[in-house]
């Protein structure tokens, strides 16, 4: 058997499979709103919901958003 050839780098083969289907659906319109209304909707019900802020700490550079529950950040009321 003949010896398999060496590469010197890797060359990527792209966005194929399902991970394709799941990055071009944030760029369908309207996604980000029903996805705010949907949280709302959650956090109305007294489910727990994370939403995802710009961080307040601009010393942290290499975490430009954080999670963090919704109750810091909506103050209404929940059942």
């Amino acid at each position: 058997m003949g010896k398999k050839r060496q590469r010197a780098t890797y060359v990527s083969k792209g966005i194929v499979g399902s991970s394709a289907k799941s990055r071009l659906r944030h760029f369908d319109e309207g996604y980000e709103s029903q996805r705010i209304m949907n949280q709302l909707k959650a956090h109305m019900a007294g489910k727990r919901v994370m939403l995802t802020i710009a961080n307040p700490n601009t010393n942290e550079t290499n975490k430009p958003f954080i999670r963090v529950p919704s109750t810091e950040v909506w103050k209404g009321s929940r059942r």
